[in-house]
């Protein structure tokens, strides 16, 4: 049976302590795992940004995932390809150390080759969304709205519209553990609510759940 080392990553502390960034990789290379018949032999997880040049030497779990891979002779598995990093510069580091990589949203056949190809279009999305974002400030900035500095009414949108952002987050991070509820036989909501209270899963605001909840999560995802 082939082996291979897990590799989980969440850039920010907050993402670390609620476990749901973390939850949902796991859950993904598990399942990516099962179907490919590999045996994951060690995991590594690590709450640490992936930008910058010196990006391995700030992840030092990461250096140690490499280092076990290496010894067992093995692969090294992540749920998406951003968990190692957005920075084509540095995945092509990563693979000139002669590791293999498998990515379980790609799947097992995506080699060397496709893992450069949808790093570079990661990078290239990443910038484009940098540059539109700049110049939509400084196409607001020439007609005299004052960026930095907004009023009530703008503030007050600008909240609203952060409010709903974060909760389709959730809702995108949380719904892996719904599914996993619904296939193991939970077909209420107050079903569900058990069985994410039973796994000490928290709300997003760290509470219990509650059908309701469970209830607005799914019409949110089904919207």
């Amino acid at each position: 049976m082939k082996t291979a080392v897990a590799y989980y990553r969440v850039s920010t502390s907050g993402q670390g302590k609620s476990g749901l960034g973390l939850d949902a990789q796991r859950e993904a290379v598990e399942r990516f795992a099962q179907a490919e018949g590999i045996t994951l032999i060690a995991t590594f997880q690590e709450v640490e940004s992936g930008k910058g040049a010196d990006a391995l030497d700030r992840r030092p779990v990461l250096a140690a995932a490499l280092a076990a891979a290496k010894k067992e002779g093995c692969a090294i598995v992540v749920a998406k390809l951003d968990r190692l990093s957005r920075d084509v510069h540095f995945i092509s580091g990563l693979m000139g150390q002669r590791i293999p990589f498998m990515v379980a949203e790609l799947g097992a056949n995506a080699d060397s080759f496709m893992l450069h190809l949808y790093a570079a279009l990661a990078e290239k999305e990443r910038n484009l969304i940098s540059e539109r974002t700049k110049a939509a400030l400084a196409a607001a900035k020439a007609k005299g709205v004052k960026l930095g500095n907004p009023n009530i009414a703008e503030a007050t949108e600008a909240a609203k519209a952060a409010t709903q952002a974060n909760a389709e987050t959730f809702a995108k991070q949380i719904a892996p553990h719904i599914e996993a509820a619904r296939s193991n036989g939970c077909k209420t909501y107050r079903e569900v609510a058990a069985a994410l209270n039973a796994r000490g899963i928290p709300t997003a605001r760290g509470g219990s759940w509650q059908a309701a909840t469970v209830r607005n999560i799914e019409l949110r995802l089904a919207a």
